[in-house]
């Protein structure tokens, strides 16, 4: 698909159909809208004020050959209510017209900007919208639609003294929407193709491709290292984990004080549950286990285009967690690489046990601040259902809240949970120092992200736990079904920031 910023005036631009977006107000028409509307003679104030278009988020209106524009089709959706719109409003709207355009064949259209939303920030989100929405999840299927694709988007509005802010725009959101895109095919991908060690040497070769450093750490090196959480886990079954190590380091190399970023994510590439086996429905999902770990190096991918100033450490361990007669077992007692024993009562709360070693061997190398990412609990999804992202902090207030800052401006719903010294209670061992569950009832997620804390230790760290958001069980207006990508916006606006 290619994107550009386009000063044609819309009136003459000759393509398949133009899009724009109307607000739910006593007079939507206005502004282009209004321009469009005479020359249209006054259909769509007649759509307005009757029941079939009212700007009623996400609502669609297409109209053939509308009159005064050379474009085949006019698409009209719905933007809500003005005073609650904002860039992931525009986002969504970018996706959904894609999606619906997509699935009528249309191969290319203009995307025109209201004249009051002619900055970087919306042409970004226009892209990052339509790219994100044309991902599809049907790699494996062999009966793919044929003629779907969208060949070419132009983004409408820009002027010759404005255009170039359109572009640093466009240039932002490819980056970051093709490395979602990037994310989500690697989560998409069933354990049979992408066993920890492929996982790794995808990591290995986007790395290389990007100009990043990487080192991946095999059974051996692992076992070396003495990360006893990340073997127990991995031990039940044949394939061999790995330990993705992947730096960027800011051109002149970091500036002494400055923060060094540690991104740990979880990938797990199949979740059986171990021993404390899952049930089988829905079992097929565990695919997407290793979200985690497949956003941070995502999240990588982007940073190498964006170059930040700090320098920025993503470590990945990655495991399957099957069951096998070697396989760990409940009561068995795990040593982490920090030293710290752990009573493992459950086999399937494994994702802390490996992001305990992934958290430790990222102080080891250098990181100052920390942020992991991981498809850790059930009871987040209590909690929050698959609307907003758990948010668990360590003692810096501060650091969550840039994240948090983060999250708004890109338009990512993320929710801070409490982490009272209360619930560290429950995971106290009693033959170890930490069980690996809690102890009481209830806080599931808050016990977890706890565990988590036990080896960040003072380091200033957040827990995003993206369980329930980290795939869709039903495609949504502007989304594929599958995947998600979540909270890689969020991140790499949290570097940029820095």
């Amino acid at each position: 698909m290619q994107i550009k910023i386009d000063t044609t005036p819309y009136a003459n631009l000759e393509t398949d159909a133009i899009v724009s977006y109307v607000f739910d107000e006593t007079d939507p028409i206005q502004g282009a809208l209004a321009d469009i509307d005479k020359f249209a003679n006054g259909l769509l104030k007649k759509l307005a004020t009757g029941a079939e278009f009212a700007g009623k988020p996400l609502e669609m209106t297409l109209i053939h050959a509308p009159a005064g524009l050379k474009a085949a089709r006019l698409l009209l959706v719905g933007a809500g209510k003005r005073d609650k719109f904002d860039v992931a409003t525009l986002r969504r709207i970018a996706g959904a017209a894609t999606r619906y355009l997509k699935s009528r064949s249309i191969k290319k259209f203009g995307f025109l900007l209201r004249e009051n939303d002619l900055s970087d920030n919306s042409a970004q989100a226009v892209v990052e919208g339509a790219i994100t929405a044309d991902f599809e999840t049907d790699k494996y299927k062999s009966d793919k639609k044929a003629g779907k694709d969208i060949e070419s988007i132009s983004i409408l509005g820009f002027g010759d003294t404005t255009k170039s802010t359109g572009e640093k725009g466009l240039t932002r959101g490819q980056i970051i929407a093709e490395s979602q895109n990037f994310a989500r095919d690697l989560i998409n991908e069933p354990s049979n193709k992408l066993t920890p060690k492929v996982l790794a040497d995808k990591a290995a070769a986007m790395a290389k491709e990007a100009g990043l450093a990487v080192d991946i750490l095999d059974e051996k090196k692992i076992a070396e290292l003495k990360m006893g959480a990340l073997l127990s886990v991995a031990q039940g079954g044949p394939e061999p984990p790995r330990m993705i190590v992947i730096t960027y380091t800011p051109a002149g190399g970091a500036q002494a004080g400055a923060p060094v970023i540690g991104l740990v994510g979880k990938a797990v590439t199949f979740d059986t549950g171990g021993v404390s086996i899952k049930p089988a429905d829905g079992m097929e999902k565990m695919k997407y286990d290793m979200a985690g770990g497949a956003t941070m190096i995502g999240a990588m991918r982007a940073l190498a285009a964006l170059k930040p100033s700090v320098k920025v450490i993503c470590v990945v361990p990655a495991t399957e967690n099957v069951v096998g007669g070697r396989a760990q077992k409940p009561g068995d007692i795990q040593t982490a690489m920090s030293g710290k024993t752990i009573e493992v009562l459950n086999t399937d709360a494994e994702g802390r046990l490996i992001l305990a070693d992934g958290i430790h061997y990222a102080k080891q190398l250098g990181a100052t601040h920390l942020v992991d990412a991981a498809t850790l609990t059930g009871a987040i999804v209590v909690a929050l259902a698959n609307i907003n992202v758990g948010v668990f902090s360590g003692a810096d207030q501060s650091w969550t809240d840039k994240l948090l800052a983060s999250a708004k401006t890109v338009g990512e719903k993320m929710w801070q949970m409490p982490m009272d010294d209360e619930y560290r209670e429950f995971i106290k061992g009693s033959f170890a120092d930490i069980q690996n569950i809690g102890s009481g009832k209830g806080g599931g997620s808050i016990t977890g992200a706890w565990f988590i804390r036990e080896f960040a230790g003072d380091t200033p760290w957040i827990h995003l736990d993206i369980a329930g958001t980290a795939w869709n069980d039903d495609a949504k207006p502007w989304l594929a079904k599958g995947p998600t990508g979540v909270a890689l916006r969020t991140l790499v606006n949290l570097v940029m920031t820095q």
